[in-house]
């Protein structure tokens, strides 16, 4: 049962009192599950019309179960007891939060470091399957680790085919290639949902469901979160919280978010790069930041800084000034703060749905490496992998 409570003081308090009857009398939630591309503006509205499949995931994602639970089943019998999932950014993050909430083993590699790829491949490898999961199908590092792993297997005498799930954009480069190669299984995820939006699609229930969380109930509760937001109502939660993040005046554009006993393991971290990807545009946006409930970040009481401390359902909640405090399973959690990520942007003025730098970002690294010399003589043969900082997120 999805059960979601919210409250706040100070600036947040003050900016929901000033702009809650508003976003009520325009019908902003329904019009949201609506998918009313025009929300964000006329320059918004050819993208906005696109991504707006997130509202209706939890519902859609259905018919997916049966054919997860069936390749769990079917992997298991082969011996396969981990699974490794190779994705970047919004293709990582969702499932981690959720395998790591659920007590479940999921083994994520997000890096092209080298001595990480290294400790993934070493652990098991004959009890290992490999989600790869890349919305457009061409990401540079996801396709780097799926022929690692597919050497390996290869090299260990697996047969690697059949080890080898992916999870894509129906069309894709990834999708029509994996297909043509006869791997083990290829899930398409709605195409009209942008990977920061995608806890609730393939990319966050296949490898999660592969590892053993019940993605049954997580579908049931998130089902019950949104007949919770899709109400014009000055309790609805999605909306308190959306003006929170974007309507205090003025505006306070640092946002701590600090766990705070919530049990929902690295859930700010999934919320930080939610909100720092969907924001930040022409000039107007909001800060995340990751902290404690009492570091300095979350205790300083900077005059631009708004505090949002994720706790538990039966926390006994003594908020100090310019705090939010909000609690909720992890399924409901997810779709309240997509939900109030479209509110922030439609209070900013902005749209939440596009992502110049990240699509920048992917030509300049194919660009480099299309670019790159030919290695010096004697080391054309031994490989060499781009690397990042451990731990560190794209």
């Amino acid at each position: 049962m999805s059960t979601i409570s919210y409250d706040a003081s100070g600036a947040a308090q003050q900016a929901i009192a000033q702009h809650i009857d508003g976003l009520v009398e325009e019908k902003i939630a329904t019009r949201i599950f609506a998918k009313d591309h025009t929300l964000w503006g006329p320059d918004a509205e050819s993208e906005s019309a696109i991504r707006l499949g997130w509202v209706e995931a939890a519902t859609v994602s259905e018919a997916l179960v049966g054919n997860i639970l069936e390749l769990r089943d079917a992997l298991r019998a082969d011996g396969v007891s981990r699974i490794v999932l190779c994705g970047m950014g919004g293709s990582s993050l969702a499932p981690e939060v959720i395998a790591g909430t659920a007590g479940v083993e999921l083994t994520v590699l997000d890096s092209t470091d080298p001595e990480q790829v290294s400790a993934a491949l070493n652990d098991r490898l004959e009890e290992t399957a490999i989600v790869v999961s890349s919305k457009s199908g061409s990401t540079v590092e996801t396709d780097s680790q799926r022929r690692v792993f597919e050497k390996a297997f290869n090299d260990a005498g697996i047969d690697a085919k059949s080890r080898i799930i992916i999870v894509t954009d129906p069309g894709s480069p990834l999708d029509q290639a994996s297909r043509e190669a006869g791997y083990r299984a290829v899930f398409n995820a709605d195409p009209n949902v942008g990977g920061r939006f995608s806890a609730l699609t393939a990319f966050g229930l296949v490898p999660s469901g592969l590892a053993g969380v019940d993605i049954q109930a997580f579908l049931d509760e998130a089902e019950e979160a949104a007949e919770i937001l899709n109400e014009d109502s000055a309790d609805n939660i999605g909306l308190a919280l959306g003006i929170a993040l974007g309507g205090t005046s003025p505006l306070r554009n640092k946002i701590v978010i600090a766990e705070d006993g919530s049990g929902i393991v690295g859930f700010a971290d999934w919320a930080e790069q939610l909100i720092a990807e969907s924001t930040g545009k022409l000039g107007t946006g909001v800060l995340p930041v990751v902290a404690g409930p009492d570091s300095p970040e979350a205790l300083n009481g900077a005059e631009d800084v708004l505090v949002v401390r994720l706790v538990g359902a039966d926390a006994d909640v003594e908020l100090r000034d310019n705090e939010v405090a909000i609690a909720g399973g992890l399924p409901s959690q997810m779709f309240v703060w997509e939900f109030a990520t479209a509110v922030t942007g439609r209070l900013l003025g902005i749209n939440p749905f596009d992502q110049p730098d990240v699509e920048a970002a992917k030509v300049a690294a194919r660009g480099l490496l299309d670019a790159r010399p030919e290695p010096p003589s004697g080391c054309a043969d031994r490989g060499v992998v781009a690397a990042r900082r451990p731990g560190k997120r794209v």
